[in-house]
């Protein structure tokens, strides 16, 4: 018959006290990936995906429109603004449809293995995909090889993504 385990009634024990600290560092690495931003690229003056722009707008309107703070959801630990109540249940209803894809991040940086930030105004959609770019002039790069930097992109994107703030 196997003997019961003893519990010490000294809660300043130390194999206690390091106990206790061992699960609070795995629990902090258990949960951690489950608040970082996914790969979302995060305004850092206030805290909004995309910086604050409205990912559904870029479709309904055919224009960068920014966001409002009383339409504004977390959607898997990100911030997300809209302009409208009805964009914003548009992309409730379909996240995947409006993200923009490598996070938000310049898609032609992406495509060269490389991570930079993006002006909202520097979009461009392809087969119902957003794509946001650094600049004006960035996007033009994107746009004349388009078909080969989605593909350089796409690969690129799995790494990359971990290596987001």
């Amino acid at each position: 018959m196997a003997k019961p385990i003893a519990v010490s009634k000294n809660l300043n024990h130390p194999t206690l006290l390091l106990n206790c600290f061992i699960f609070l560092i795995l629990m902090w690495m258990v949960s951690t990936p489950l608040f970082a931003n996914n790969g979302i690229n995060i305004n850092s003056s206030n805290g909004l995906a995309i910086h604050g722009f409205d990912p559904v707008a870029y479709f309904t309107e055919n224009k960068a429109v920014e966001g409002k703070q009383n339409f504004t959801i977390d959607f898997e630990g990100n911030k997300w603004a809209f302009s409208s109540e009805k964009n914003k249940q548009a992309f409730l209803t379909n996240p995947v449809a409006y993200i923009p894809q490598f996070g938000g991040y310049c898609a032609y940086a992406v495509s060269k293995n490389a991570i930079a930030n993006t002006d909202p105004f520097a979009w461009s959609i392809h087969n119902k995909k957003l794509f946001l770019n650094y600049s004006i002039g960035t996007r033009e790069l994107w746009l004349k090889n388009k078909a080969p930097n989605i593909v350089a992109a796409d690969g690129y994107w799995p790494t990359l993504m971990k290596q987001v703030p």
